[in-house]
């Protein structure tokens, strides 16, 4: 089994019904839910919205292999609303946005599949629900634990 670490992001719709929908086919099409953080109500981060995101984490315990949870968690994003990723390389608001954050400690470097998350490091509101569920995971690209990189962010 290879533990699966999962952000996840609403800001349109029913946020907490839409997350916790996400979780919940998660769970039915990735494999169990090991943990999962409290919801984060945070501003938009890399564009300007007039809606807050709720945000959480959770560690998914699976036996696909990342490709295969990539294309799992798209296809959840879509059953929820979301049409595309981002519009012209630009972010806008989405009804859920589940991104990949860790899969083990494998490194993944492909075109549409970059594990870790190459800027979950550089987000809080990835961070703070992440440490709730896995303060002493070691990234490892930074080698830093969860905990010694939220610290880090100012």
């Amino acid at each position: 089994m290879a533990r699966l670490f999962l952000g996840l992001g609403s800001n349109l719709g029913q946020r907490e019904q839409l997350l916790k929908k996400a979780i919940d086919m998660m769970e039915e099409q990735l494999g169990p839910i090991k943990a999962q953080s409290a919801f984060y109500e945070t501003e938009a981060w890399g564009f300007q919205s007039e809606y807050n995101f709720l945000n959480a984490c959770v560690l998914v315990e699976t036996l696909l292999p990342a490709r295969e949870c990539l294309q799992q968690t798209q296809l959840i994003e879509k059953e929820l609303g979301r049409s595309h990723k981002t519009e012209n390389g630009l972010y806008q608001d989405r009804t859920i946005d589940i991104d990949i954050l860790f899969y083990d400690n494998k490194i993944i470097d492909d075109t549409d599949l970059k594990v870790p998350h190459p800027l979950m490091h550089l987000r809080r509101f990835v961070m703070e629900p992440l440490v709730e569920i896995a303060a002493d995971f070691q990234h490892p690209i930074l080698h830093k634990t969860c905990e010694q990189i939220l610290n880090s962010l100012t």
